[in-house]
């Protein structure tokens, strides 16, 4: 069999390895979350063999929300209703843009009609509900072909549209292909990227979408609703599996070995295919959980007095009093909010809240 078949099979095994943990025993799935990577470029059969086998061990039939990631051009009638039928509640679509030509320069393999047969067979397949995936700021875009991909994404009308910044981490090979070539002027700087975006959350309201995050519109918040997102970023418990996945259960972030071999070998060896873990003391949880839920768009101050026995507004006062000053964010003796202004730059404003610490780290 090929590598995704034995790579399913590994899947099925570190579930079983999980399921007699104690932060496992007498625990139901709340939310489910298929991605992290293209999980639909799995055949049917293979997909009908993971649902079936990690069902086995960890059934999801009560969840509140089973999401699924797809490609477009990996999209069946077929492979979609089988996905229904398992019991996905969420189907995300990655568009990134309805341009053939940015789409081409990005190495994107889809075209607008591979967008368009998905959506359909995705449609047919009767989901509660449809999310496209959006990106500004990608290569040989421009505030027009935005605007004209984003009122093409309207008139398909999806019940949820995430919009996302693009961000080149440096340690990627596209990084590095874009330093070597003309392209890189062509990119468009964060001051920009945040027009854009305000672009489309101006064409998505006035379509009728309301915020539910500082990337994420829904058409009704109380059918729609990200349940993986809002439950994550109040500190909800996640098992992660497979090759390089995060976790977080009980206060420790850890990853999964990185590389397919390398978790291949763990996992057939009986061994939980653990590669690092960090435990978080009671301010990181704090700083963690905080930061996450500006992302949201707003946090209320009872919350974490009720769980951290902090008031979050005198802890930031100084940082929240530069936001204010800036006009990102607004809040009283309740609560707290981000402004419109304060949305497009929720990912640049959270490192102010971080320990002292981890400040002006980057990511890979």
């Amino acid at each position: 069999r090929g590598n995704l078949d034995r790579y399913v099979d590994a899947l099925i095994s570190e579930l079983r390895r999980y399921a007699g943990c104690p932060a496992m025993v007498d625990r139901s799935l709340d939310f489910v979350y298929f991605g992290g990577g293209t999980p639909s470029l799995l055949a049917r059969s293979s997909l009908q063999r993971l649902f079936e086998g990690l069902q086995q061990t960890q059934p999801w039939a009560g969840a509140r929300e089973v999401t699924f990631e797809c490609a477009p051009k990996s999209v069946t009638p077929a492979k979609m209703d089988l996905l229904r039928q398992g019991g996905v509640t969420r189907l995300s679509l990655g568009v990134q843009q309805l341009d053939d030509e940015v789409l081409a320069r990005n190495g994107r393999v889809h075209l607008i009609r591979d967008v368009e047969a998905a959506y359909d067979a995705v449609r047919q397949a009767d989901f509660p509900t449809v999310n496209l995936d959006l990106m500004v700021g990608l290569v040989g875009e421009t505030r027009e072909s935005m605007q004209l991909s984003l009122e093409r994404v309207i008139e398909l009308e999806p019940d949820s549209v995430t919009v996302y910044q693009m961000e080149i981490p440096l340690n990627t090979p596209l990084y590095r292909d874009l330093q070597s070539s003309d392209e890189a002027g062509e990119l468009a700087d964060w001051a920009e990227k945040r027009e854009r975006l305000a672009l489309a959350f101006e064409n998505l309201a006035q379509a009728g979408y309301e915020h539910i995050s500082a990337y994420a519109m829904v058409t009704d918040r109380s059918k729609h609703d990200f349940v993986y997102q809002r439950e994550q970023y109040h500190g909800a418990d996640l098992l992660g599996i497979g090759a390089s996945s995060f976790g977080y259960i009980q206060g420790i972030h850890h990853q999964n070995a990185p590389s397919l071999s390398q978790y291949s070998e763990l996992v057939g060896a009986g061994q939980l295919p653990l590669f690092r873990a960090h435990r978080l003391d009671d301010g990181e949880r704090l700083v963690r959980e905080f930061v996450l839920q500006l992302k949201l768009g707003g946090l209320r101050r009872d919350y974490f007095l009720d769980k951290f026995g902090v008031d979050v507004l005198e802890r930031f006062r100084q940082p929240l009093e530069q936001a204010a000053e800036a006009g990102w964010i607004v809040w009283d003796d309740e609560e707290l909010e981000l402004t419109e202004q304060g949305l497009l730059r929720a990912d640049h404003l959270i490192p102010s809240f971080y320990q002292p610490h981890h400040r002006g780290t980057r990511y890979s």
